[in-house]
C-alpha cells in the first residue's frame, strides 16, 4: 500500500475551479510548468482537482532560504496548480493526480533526491535514519516542539487510514513556512478532504498545517481513527 488515504468516490472528484488567495488572487489552472530539475516545461492541461495555491511572494521565509530550497517550494507550488486530483497509488501527475506519498516522491525525484523512497513510513524512515526527525506529542498548535520546523520539512503522520505497516506512518507532506497576511503555517502535499483557509480540497494543494485535529479544534474528542501528527525533519541532504 502506498502512503496517504483511501481513494476518493468518483463523485467526490468532479472538476472546481483552482483557488488563489492573498494578494496573488486566483490560481490559473494548467499554467505551471513542470517542476524544476524535470528538464522540461510543456504546458500544462487543467485537470480536475479543487485545489489552492499561493505564490512564493506570500511566504514570509521564502527570501531567506538557501537556493535549493527556494527550487523545491518553487516545484512544489508548480504542481499546485496543475489541479491535479487526489489518487491513491499514483506518484504521476500525468494520470491526473497523486496520493500523499506520491507527490513527494515525484516532487523530490524531480529535484534530483534520488533516494527518496516511495512510501510514507519508508520517507519516515529515510529521514529519521539519513537526517533526523523532532518528535511531536502535543496536540496544541502553538507547541514549542515545532519551533525548529523549516520550510522544506516534511511532515508525518499516522492513523489517516488502518494499514499494517511498521512504523505504522501514514501520510506525508512539506512545509512551506507561514503565510505573510494570515501568519498562519502552510504545507504542501495532496489529500482529499484536508482544508486551506477552511475550504476543502481534493489534489495536490496548499492546505493549513495544524498540530491539532479537526475534532479538537472544535472542542471534541478526536474518534481512536483519528489521524495524529507525529513529527518533522529536514529532507537527507538539504540543509
Amino acid at each position: 500500500a502506498t502512503g496517504g488515504i483511501p481513494a476518493p468516490p468518483p463523485s467526490s472528484n468532479l472538476p472546481g475551479p483552482a483557488k488563489g488567495s492573498g494578494a496573488a488572487g486566483a490560481a490559473t489552472a494548467g499554467a505551471a510548468a513542470v517542476p524544476a530539475g524535470s528538464g522540461s516545461s510543456p504546458a500544462e492541461r487543467p485537470g480536475a482537482g479543487t485545489t489552492s495555491s499561493v505564490s512564493v511572494d506570500e511566504l514570509r521565509e521564502f527570501s531567506g532560504q538557501p537556493e535549493r530550497i527556494q527550487k523545491l517550494i518553487e516545484g512544489a507550488l508548480a504542481l499546485t496548480r496543475r489541479r491535479l486530483i487526489y489518487a491513491y497509488g499514483s506518484a504521476d501527475p500525468e494520470k491526473g493526480g497523486m496520493d500523499c506519498s506520491g507527490t513527494i516522491y515525484f516532487l523530490l525525484r524531480s529535484q534530483n533526491f534520488a533516494e527518496v523512497p516511495r512510501q510514507a513510513n519508508e520517507q519516515y524512515v529515510w529521514v529519521r535514519k539519513k537526517s533526523r526527525i523532532s518528535a511531536v506529542v502535543s496536540r496544541r498548535d502553538d507547541t514549542f516542539e515545532i519551533n525548529e520546523l523549516q520550510p522544506g520539512d516534511l511532515l508525518f503522520w499516522t492513523g489517516t487510514y488502518g494499514v499494517d505497516r511498521d512504523p505504522p506512518v501514514t501520510h506525508a507532506m512539506m512545509y512551506l513556512g507561514t503565510s505573510k497576511k494570515t501568519g498562519k503555517r502552510l504545507m504542501f502535499g495532496a489529500s482529499n478532504g484536508r482544508t486551506y483557509n477552511g475550504e476543502r480540497q481534493n489534489g495536490v494543494s496548499v492546505f493549513d498545517f495544524k498540530v491539532s485535529s479537526a475534532a479538537a479544534r472544535r472542542g471534541e474528542t478526536a474518534p481512536d481513527n483519528a489521524p495524529d501528527f507525529v513529527g518533522y525533519g529536514p529532507i537527507p541532504g538539504l540543509r
